[in-house]
């Protein structure tokens, strides 16, 4: 039978979990769904909030704005896939209790992009390459990763900091202290990646919801950076190379 809570059965089909018990399906699905409204309502009161007021018509969303949305809800999905898979599969509290807090955020926030996409009666996925937005936007070239994403660090077809579907699988196939390593190493540089889209978007948005959220997201990353730095070096480790 198909799941009510298609995000819980594609992050599962992903990592080659069997379902769990339909008890905790229904718990585990009913707290994503519960986040992602949460987050899809605070993205449109923000919106119509902080961009207007009684005399001022709220600016409207350009490339920037609808690109990031899209790319970054995207962006941070796999975010949420991995570190979900982390607090599920770790035996150390601090990764599990790490991993927590990232899908939290990060899937109230798709939820808020999500809401603004909606709002703006935009797709909920942009139509071509990631992260065009980032250079063709009217006055906006971007010397670092363009249209494509592809780099050194970011194979084509993926975004900065992203993992690929080899790195996913080697997640999965590890366990003890391995698993909580591989699980900093991919977050650390998923996180440095969605910092600087981040960025550009803080520098370049004038909606005052989008770059609260930017803003939101470039001190949670920056902290959550500095700690797995810290917990990577506690277990002998360095972090992944990030071009």
């Amino acid at each position: 039978m198909s799941s009510a809570f298609p995000e819980e059965d594609q992050e599962r089909a992903e990592f080659g979990e069997p379902r769990p018990a339909w008890s905790r399906v229904v718990i585990l699905g009913a707290a994503t769904l519960a986040v992602l409204l949460l987050g899809a309502t605070i993205g449109m009161f923000l919106t119509q909030s902080l961009g207007q007021d009684a005399e001022t018509a709220a600016p409207s969303p350009g490339v920037v704005e609808v690109g990031f949305a899209q790319d970054m809800a995207v962006h941070h999905l796999q975010a949420v896939t991995m570190a979900n898979w982390a607090r599920d599969h770790s035996t150390d509290p601090q990764v599990q209790q790490l991993a927590f807090d990232i899908a939290s955020t990060q899937l109230e926030q798709v939820g808020r992009m999500k809401g603004w996409l909606m709002l703006w009666n935009k797709p909920e996925q942009a139509i071509g390459g990631y992260m065009t937005w980032m250079t063709d936007s009217p006055g906006h070239a971007h010397g670092g990763h363009g249209a494509a994403a592809t780099g050194p660090a970011t194979p084509a077809g993926l975004m900065p900091g992203m993992a690929t579907n080899d790195e996913l699988a080697k997640l999965r196939s590890l366990s003890g202290k391995e698993l909580d390593v591989y699980f900093l190493q991919l977050m650390l540089r998923h996180h440095q990646g969605g910092t600087e889209m981040a960025q550009y978007t803080q520098d370049h948005s004038g909606l005052a919801a989008v770059k609260s959220l930017t803003n939101s997201i470039l001190k949670s990353q920056s902290a959550e950076a500095r700690v797995m730095t810290g917990m990577l070096a506690d277990r002998g480790a360095t972090p992944l190379p990030f071009s």
